[in-house]
C-alpha cells in the first residue's frame, strides 16, 4: 500500500511528540491494512473517509482518501473541533 501525505499532514506530524507520533502511526498502519475502515463522508466532502483513533486520551480524527487499490493520501488529522470546517476549506 502507499501513502501519500498532504505538506499540511507533514507540518502537524511534525509538531507532535514522541507518544503522540506513536498514536498516529498506529492509526495509519490501520488503514493502511484495511483502507475501508473509515467512515465515508457525504456532500461537500465524498470520496473522502474518516478515521477515529485515540492520541494521548483525545479522541482525533484522521481523514484521507483513497486514490486507487494500492494508494492513500493521507489529508490531514486533529481533534473534532472545527475538523470538518477546516477540512473542507482544504479539499474544497
Amino acid at each position: 500500500m502507499r501513502l501519500l501525505v498532504t505538506p499540511s499532514f507533514v507540518r502537524a506530524a511534525k509538531k507532535l511528540r514522541r507518544p503522540q507520533k506513536e498514536d498516529l502511526d498506529a492509526a495509519v498502519r490501520a488503514i493502511g491494512a484495511d483502507p475501508g475502515v473509515g467512515e465515508a463522508k457525504l456532500g461537500d466532502l465524498a470520496g473522502v473517509r474518516v478515521y477515529k483513533f485515540r492520541m494521548s486520551n483525545q479522541l482525533c480524527l484522521l481523514a484521507y482518501r483513497i486514490l486507487d487499490s494500492e494508494s492513500i493520501k493521507l489529508l490531514t488529522f486533529g481533534p473534532h473541533e472545527k475538523f470538518y470546517r477546516d477540512l473542507k476549506q482544504s479539499v474544497g
